[in-house]
């Protein structure tokens, strides 16, 4: 399961470096537990453009990645792109550099992936790299981001619930534990 940080997991403060200011979606906490609960690992993986322009160190980073930590649980593996557009990365969502890395980490392939994101950009990473996306629409999300998108929820605890009922649903059922008998009659 990987997800975005800013405007998916918590408020979207550009180019946020300081813990205090970390505010987490309504309903994160209680969805992120049962991604957990379902024994699925977490990875976040977000676009720190802030890095490269200087606006925030890579200590004020992970202080606010700690912070989320500390509000939201542990996430399995944190993939940060610290480029801006101009640097010509394959990190940078909408590239998939990050979905690849994250699937990587989490020791899984990106056909097995599904990421959530606010916006285009996160939902075309997860397809350019064979992942699925659920877009989660915020204020600043376009309206031909959301027409694009494939998968759309209306939050992070309604994505959450989806993405568990289709898990549900391709999992074989439990073989049982007696053996069948059969009677002829």
């Amino acid at each position: 399961m990987l997800l975005d940080r800013d405007g998916t997991l918590i408020e979207d403060v550009p180019y946020n470096g300081d813990p205090e200011k970390v505010r987490p979606v309504p309903g994160a906490r209680a969805a992120l537990d049962r991604l957990r609960a379902a024994g699925l690992r977490l990875a976040v993986v977000t676009n720190q453009s802030g890095l490269a322009r200087g606006y925030f160190t890579g200590e004020q980073m992970r202080a606010v990645h700690a912070r989320v930590e500390e509000l939201l649980g542990r996430f399995d593996a944190w993939l940060v792109c610290p480029h801006d557009d101009a640097d010509g990365c394959d990190c940078r969502k909408p590239a998939p550099g990050l979905v690849h890395a994250a699937a990587r980490e989490l020791g899984t392939t990106t056909s097995r992936c599904v990421l959530v994101g606010d916006i285009g950009r996160d939902v075309a990473a997860a397809l350019a790299a064979g992942a699925a996306g659920v877009l989660v629409p915020t204020p600043v999300t376009r309206p031909e981001e959301i027409a694009a998108a494939g998968w759309v929820a209306s939050d992070l605890p309604s994505a959450v619930h989806e993405i568990l009922r289709r898990q549900q649903a391709v999992q074989p059922a439990t073989p049982p534990t007696e053996p069948v008998r059969t009677a002829l009659v």
